[in-house]
C-alpha cells in the first residue's frame, strides 16, 4: 500500500515537484519545468525598459509551472492526481505580486502589461534600495524596537520596499491592488479559494512579528501618509503558524491542475525553509546550509535572540515552539556562473568540451591543484550586494591580487574561498549572538556535485559538514508538510522521522588546511570591514556615479 502527496518547489528559475509515499518516504515521480519569461531583468516582455536591478517574473509562469510539473511526477509515478492526498508548496521569498479582489495578477490586465510594478518581483529585485534605506530611517528615528529583529536594518529584498516603490512610481496600480501577497500564498489561493498567509514569509519578509503583529499605523503613516490603514487591507493580517493548513483543494483548484476537491494543501513555505525537515532537522542546533544560486543558513532555537547581521527570525515559522533564524548570501551559484559565461577564455571552453565535461568541473579540476593562498588573490564575493552580515545591496564585487599572471582557474577558486568566508562571518554571527550552531547539514546541487568547495566549506569554517542526499529538499520537505496536513502523520517529528533522506557524505576540515585559511580569513576580514562597515564606501559612490 502507499500514500501519494505531492511537494512543489518554485524557485528562482523552474519549479519542480515530487510525488512521494508518504509511508516510506520514497520519490515515486520528478518533474521540473523552466519558467517560459525567466528572470526579466532588463526589459518586460513588449520591450519596457527595467531599471537596474530589477528583477521581475511573469506570474503566468507559474501557473503554467504547475499545471506542468503535477502531471510531470504524476505520470512517472504512474498515478492519477486525484490519488494525491496532500499538497505542499514552497516557493523563493520575498516574491511580490499585487492582486485583485478575485487573486488576478495586476500584471494580467491590459491597462497595465507595461508597468514593470504589476508583475512579481523577485526576491532578488534591489531597485527598491532607496525605499529600504528610508523605511530604515523611519524605524530608527521612531525608535521601533522590532527593528532589532532584522539587525537594524530593512532589506530591498522584503515587501515594504517593493510596496512603497509601486506607490511612489504606479500611484494609480497601487490604488487598483486589491492585495499584495507573496507568491508562495498566492498559489494556496488558486488552489484552495481561500486566502492564507504563512509566518515564514510574513515574519521573515514583511516585519511582522508573533509578540506585535505588524507595526502600528503611525509607522506606516510616518513612512508615507498612503501607507496608512495598509494592514488588513492591501497587507493581509491573516497570519497563520507552521501547524494551520491553508485549506483544501477547490472546484476552481480542480478544474487548474486536476489534484481531487477537498485535498487538504499545507501553508506555503519559503522554499529554503521547507528544505529543513527533508533533511532530517526539527530542533535546536543544526544549521542548514543551502547552496544554490545564493546561500541560505538557518537554524532554530526555542529561544530568542535579536543576532546582529543576520535576516530576522519567526516564531513558529516552520516548527512549532521554536524560532527559525535566517541568514543568505545574495550571490552563490549566480557569481560561479557570472565568471564562467564573462572571463573564461575560449581555449578553456574548447579544452572542456574535448574532455567531454562542463567548463565548471574542467575549471575545479585544475583549482584543485593550486595550493591554498598561492594564487594571490582574495575576493569580496558581493556582485549581488551583501545580505549577511552587512545588509547593504549598494556594495559591489572585488577582486584583490590580480596580476598578468593570473589563470581563471586560481580566480575561480578565489571566489569559492570568499564564499567559505562569507559563510564563516554568518556562522560565527550566529554563535556570537547566542544562538547554537552543533551540527551543519548541506544540501542543493553545489554540495553534492562540488568535493573541492565542500572541503574548502569544512577547512574554512573548521567545522564538520554533512551533505544530504538530495538534490530536491525544497519539494520534499513540501512532500513532508502536506503528510502532516493530511493527517497520515500527528506532527511534523513523526513525518521527518519516515520520510527525511540520509546523509551522504560528510566532510571534516583538515587541522592544516584550516591553519592556512585562518591567514587569508583575517585578510578578508580586514577587505570586508573596510570597505562594509565604513571605512571607504567607494563601491557606493561608483555605483552611483
Amino acid at each position: 500500500m502507499k500514500r501519494y502527496v505531492l511537494g512543489m518547489d518554485f524557485g528562482t528559475l523552474s519549479g519542480r515537484a515530487l510525488v512521494v509515499d508518504a509511508l516510506t518516504g520514497e520519490t515515486l515521480g520528478e518533474s521540473v519545468f523552466e519558467y517560459p519569461h525567466g528572470v526579466m531583468d532588463e526589459t518586460l516582455p513588449d520591450g519596457t525598459p527595467l531599471k537596474p536591478r530589477s528583477a521581475l517574473q511573469h506570474p503566468e509562469d507559474y501557473i503554467i509551472a504547475m499545471q506542468n510539473i503535477i502531471d510531470g511526477a504524476c505520470a512517472q509515478a504512474g498515478i492519477s492526481a486525484r490519488d494525491i492526498e496532500g499538497v505542499g508548496i514552497d516557493f523563493t521569498g520575498c516574491t511580490v505580486l499585487p492582486i485583485d479582489e478575485e487573486a488576478q495578477p495586476m500584471c494580467f490586465y491590459e491597462k497595465y502589461k507595461n508597468d514593470p510594478n504589476a508583475y512579481a518581483k523577485l526576491w532578488k529585485d534591489h531597485s527598491s534600495t532607496a525605499e529600504a534605506d528610508r523605511i530604515t530611517k523611519v524605524a530608527e528615528q521612531r525608535g521601533e524596537k522590532w527593528l532589532d529583529i532584522y539587525s537594524g536594518k530593512i532589506s530591498s529584498e522584503w515587501m515594504l520596499p517593493k510596496i512603497l516603490q509601486t506607490l511612489e512610481c504606479s500611484p494609480e496600480l497601487y490604488a487598483d491592488t486589491y492585495r499584495f501577497i507573496e507568491a508562495g500564498d498566492w498559489l494556496t489561493l488558486l488552489l484552495t479559494g481561500n486566502e492564507t498567509h504563512a509566518r515564514s514569509f510574513a515574519g521573515l519578509k514583511a516585519i511582522w512579528n508573533a509578540e506585535q503583529g505588524y507595526p502600528h499605523d503611525d509607522f506606516f503613516s510616518a513612512v508615507h501618509d498612503k501607507l496608512s490603514g495598509i494592514v488588513g487591507t492591501k497587507l493581509s493580517n491573516d497570519i497563520l503558524p507552521v501547524e494551520d493548513i491553508a485549506g483544501h483543494v477547490s472546484d476552481i483548484g480542480e478544474r487548474l491542475t486536476g489534484l481531487k476537491q477537498g485535498t487538504p494543501v499545507a501553508l506555503a513555505m519559503i522554499d529554503a525553509w521547507a528544505a529543513m525537515p527533508a533533511l532530517g532537522i526539527t530542533g535546536e542546533g543544526e544549521l542548514m546550509l543551502i547552496l544554490g544560486t545564493s546561500g541560505c543558513f538557518i537554524v532554530n532555537s526555542k529561544e530568542r535572540h535579536d543576532v546582529k547581521g543576520i535576516c530576522g527570525h519567526v516564531y513558529e515559522g516552520a516548527f512549532p515552539e521554536h524560532y527559525t533564524y535566517e541568514a543568505g548570501q545574495s550571490c552563490l551559484g549566480d557569481g560561479f556562473d557570472w565568471f564562467v559565461r564573462n572571463f573564461v577564455p575560449e581555449s578553456y571552453a574548447v579544452a572542456a568540451r574535448k574532455e567531454g565535461i562542463s567548463i565548471h568541473k574542467y575549471l575545479r579540476e585544475k583549482a584543485q591543484k593550486l595550493g591554498i593562498g598561492e594564487s594571490g588573490l582574495v575576493v569580496l564575493d558581493w556582485f549581488n550586494g551583501n545580505r549577511s552580515v552587512l545588509a547593504d545591496y549598494e556594495l559591489s564585487g572585488m577582486i584583490l591580487g590580480l596580476t598578468l599572471a593570473t589563470k581563471p582557474e586560481e580566480i575561480y577558486r578565489a571566489i569559492i574561498e570568499a564564499a567559505a568566508f562569507s559563510s564563516r562571518m554568518v556562522i560565527d554571527a550566529f554563535t556570537d549572538g547566542g544562538v547554537r550552531v552543533d551540527t551543519i547539514i548541506a544540501s542543493g546541487g553545489i554540495a553534492l556535485k562540488d568535493e573541492m568547495m565542500m572541503q574548502i566549506y569544512a577547512d574554512v569554517t573548521r567545522r564538520e559538514i554533512k551533505v544530504a542526499s538530495t538534490t530536491q529538499a525544497g519539494a520534499l520537505g513540501s512532500a513532508i508538510y502536506a503528510s502532516v496536513a493530511c493527517g497520515i502523520y500527528d506532527d511534523l517529528d513523526s513525518a521527518v522521522s519516515v520520510m527525511s533522506v540520509p546523509i551522504a557524505k560528510t566532510y571534516r576540515p583538515v587541522p592544516e588546511n584550516s591553519v592556512a585559511y585562518d591567514k587569508l580569513f583575517e585578510e578578508y576580514k580586514t577587505l570586508h570591514d573596510y570597505f562594509g562597515r565604513g571605512g571607504n564606501d567607494v563601491m557606493k559612490r561608483l555605483g552611483k556615479s
